[in-house]
């Protein structure tokens, strides 16, 4: 379980550490790193405010995936299967809300 722990913490983390220069806009449009599609990347009047929300939902989801994984974490009796199965839920769930968020702040921005 403690392998698990580590690797869904560390996940959270650098997805948090990832999100902090986009929600600085210090990330220019490129094809590899931020909110990476058509609308944004022709037009860095976007880019910059998109990639910023995006980050900000990014940073907040990992972190509520941080919190649950340690709290799980000391749950008595909690299976490794139930642990794993749960924090990828709540992991998922956090990127699918923030993409979603994300796009409906770029929808507003056009």
């Amino acid at each position: 379980m403690t392998t698990i722990f580590a690797a869904y913490v560390f996940s959270s983390l650098l997805i948090a550490a990832l999100s902090i220069p986009m929600i600085l806009r210090k990330i220019p449009p490129n094809n590899w790193y931020g909110f990476r599609v058509p609308k944004t990347l022709n037009n860095p009047h976007i880019w910059y405010p998109a990639n910023a929300y995006a980050g900000l939902c990014l940073f907040w989801a990992s972190i509520l995936s941080f919190v649950m994984t340690v709290t799980l974490y000391f749950v008595p009796n909690l299976s490794l299967e139930t642990y794993a199965i749960s924090c990828a839920v709540i992991t998922i769930m956090g990127l699918v809300v923030a993409t979603v968020m994300s796009f409906r702040y770029l929808s507003k921005l056009s």
